[in-house]
């Protein structure tokens, strides 16, 4: 029960958070999505196909995620309804990365959709205040969320009577109360959850769901028998798919039910087969569940020095620890292990970082109850200051009252007054908002008139760059390429006839060498004006340049998605500068291993993403060779009138950069 209760926290944490509501038979439901996106009647129907297929993609691939959802919206942006339905699956696109975002997005999408009175909007807003909750967690704690569920989320549900989803809002709260260890009250919810879903949906993925929770509140009270039950029905829904990603939240309850029986070994084959599932649909967070449940059993095997060493693996991947609370676990367990190991130095070290990160958050929670408290105190003093105030607001207004028939006369004079003085105030109003819309109308034009200026001057620069590039890459290919390739024939048709290979080795050395200089000054033709860009297009050259970069210490990951053969070719060419200098930067000065580039076209938009894991660089580096480098960057980027982020740290750098591709 010890061991259970460890992980518990961090798996409840994780089911709120990231699961998705997805059919078990995931492929039939990507079928019909991308269908409904290729052959779909109307807008509107893509759009909402667009948003699912964005949530589906939310934790696999963000980018391709990113590009649906934007889809979406401007599929659905004729429609009030769907605009509003766009901010709810914002907030799920935010939902694992950006808590503050998720929430505002998830506000936003509740204020809109309450304008409709419709079952639809009424469940959008369901969903909308769940994740809301969820989003605040970490920051109000779990009694705000489930105050959440059970005040806004759930009644938005219930008065449609029973349904699919309300029983999957039964599941989620129960999954609440079991993390508070209510696991009777748990269990109710969990009866009402499965009562409804068998009637209403007995093959969908929220009662599969309801069982592993069910099976899960028992394995937590170490009930294994009674929970083992309900982990069978749940494999009973979900053997007949086995390409489905929620095979892994089965093989993780199966893995806790042997473990609730000591049976170490085949908890290891549970977690393999599970691993095998997170890690071919990128459930990083799962992965490391598993991962924590691996090491518990190395350590009970008194493998310690694998057990510390997958522990560690977890503490460098991050996505667990970035919680604090799971990082102090972290650090707990890392030093009991060492010490077991007999390693008293590193334990200590690792009791202190627990300690010091143990205070750290006791230190902010004291501060978060004194906010509250101070809050509730600020509340009742503006309360009693209320009562005081209208208090002596009625003893003023019973004085005033005495003396109102004597200011009659007296007021019709002021009212006259003032309403002249109200009259000359908003004639000289209007004349001065005027004349200061005149000067921000200048102002305006004079800013236009410069950009345009900046504009022009920068593409002159870049094109006479390109022209230049171009006729040097000319001269050296066709003319002195040329003369080099002509002496090296003549010398070799010379040596083949007068010379012997053994008696004037040196000279053919030198004529080896000559041989390599041209062509290496080909390769710096090609590179000037590279001809795979003109005679093939964009996506041939920058998989060309990739190529060229590529070495044994390096690889370079290369992901096209449907890039045009139209654009412009002064677009391309920018385009193909702009990589080859990000692809230059990486390689010479970052270190790195492995490079992701992401190249992407979306009608007027191209996206560019590149990722390393290299040392990475600050953003305002003194380094000549660096500042220059992101100089020409921003040049090129502001050419094609586009935005470039840049988020660099000590494992490596990401830089996304969104061009437009319409004709300037």
């Amino acid at each position: 029960m010890k061991r259970l209760t460890l992980i518990l926290g961090i798996l409840l944490s994780f089911k709120a958070q990231s699961q998705q509501i997805v059919p078990l038979n995931e492929k039939s439901y990507l079928d019909s999505l991308q269908n409904v996106m290729k052959n779909g009647s109307n807008n509107q129907s893509k759009a909402v196909a667009s948003f699912m297929l964005s949530n589906y993609y939310r934790n696999a691939d963000t980018v391709l995620s990113k590009k649906q959802l934007e889809t979406g919206r401007i599929l659905g942006k004729s429609s009030y309804f769907t605009s509003a339905q766009y901010f709810y699956y914002e907030g799920q696109y935010y939902a694992d990365r950006n808590k503050e975002k998720a929430s505002a997005s998830y506000l936003k999408a509740v204020k809109l959709l309450s304008k409709f009175k419709t079952q639809e909007s009424d469940l959008f807003q369901s969903w909308c205040w769940f994740g809301y909750g969820i989003a605040q967690k970490n920051k109000e704690g779990y009694p705000f969320l489930i105050k959440i569920m059970l005040e806004k989320s759930i009644p938005l549900i219930e008065k449609y009577g029973n349904s699919k989803n309300l029983g999957f809002e039964y599941t989620q709260l129960a999954l609440m109360l079991t993390y508070n260890a209510e696991f009777e009250k748990a269990q109710n919810y969990n009866n009402k959850a499965i009562e409804i879903l068998e009637k209403r949906a007995p093959n969908s993925s929220e009662l599969f769901f309801a069982y592993l929770n069910t099976a899960s509140n028992f394995f937590y009270q170490a009930k294994g028998d009674i929970g083992k039950s309900f982990l069978d029905k749940a494999e009973n829904l979900i053997q007949p798919y086995p390409e489905s990603s929620s095979n892994s939240f089965y093989f993780y309850d199966k893995a806790l039910y042997f473990i609730t029986k000591q049976k170490h070994e085949e908890t290891l084959s549970a977690i393999e087969k599970g691993l095998y599932y997170t890690k071919k649909f990128k459930q990083n967070l799962l992965t490391q569940m598993f991962y924590l449940n691996k090491y518990d059993i190395l350590k009970r095997q008194k493998k310690y020095t694998e057990a510390r060493d997958l522990l560690k693996s977890i503490l460098t991947e991050r996505t667990l620890v970035i919680d604090a609370n799971n990082r102090k676990m972290i650090y707990l367990q890392l030093s009991s292990i060492n010490e077991e190991m007999g390693n008293t130095k590193e334990a200590l070290i690792w009791q202190r970082n627990h300690s010091k990160l143990s205070d750290s958050l006791n230190s902010a929670n004291i501060k978060l109850e004194i906010n509250k408290l101070e809050t509730k105190y600020n509340t009742a003093e503006k309360e009693r200051s209320i009562a005081n105030l209208n208090a002596e607001k009625k003893q003023k207004e019973l004085e005033v009252s005495k003396k109102n028939s004597y200011l009659w006369a007296l007021s019709l004079v002021l009212i006259l007054f003032i309403s002249l003085a109200i009259f000359l105030f908003i004639l000289y109003g209007n004349n001065r908002k005027l004349s200061e819309q005149k000067e921000i109308n200048l102002q305006q034009k004079l800013n236009d008139i410069k950009q345009k200026e900046e504009l022009i001057l920068t593409k002159a620069i870049l094109e006479g760059e390109e022209r230049e590039r171009e006729r040097i890459a000319r001269d050296l290919h066709d003319g002195l390429g040329g003369m080099l390739a002509g002496v090296k024939i003549n010398f070799s048709t010379w040596a083949s006839e007068h010379l012997n290979n053994e008696k004037h080795e040196e000279f053919f050395k030198i004529l080896s060498q000559l041989d390599r200089s041209v062509s290496e000054l080909r390769h710096i033709a090609r590179n000037l004006m590279p001809e795979s860009l003109l005679n093939f297009g964009l996506e041939t050259a920058l998989h060309d340049l990739c190529q060229f970069y590529i070495r044994k210490d390096l690889e370079i990951d290369f992901q096209p998605i449907n890039i045009h053969k139209d654009l412009l070719l002064s677009t391309q060419l920018t385009i193909y500068r702009i990589v080859q200098e990000l692809l230059a930067n990486a390689v010479k000065h970052s270190g790195a291993t492995n490079i992701l580039l992401q190249c992407s076209h979306s009608q007027d938009h191209f996206f560019i993403t590149i990722e390393d894991n290299g040392r990475g660089f600050k953003k305002d580096t003194t380094d000549p060779s660096k500042s220059m480098g992101i100089l020409n960057l921003k040049n090129r980027v502001d050419y094609l009138q586009g935005k470039m982020e840049i988020n660099s740290d000590t494992e490596g750098t990401t830089i996304n950069i969104e061009l437009n591709t319409y004709e300037i």
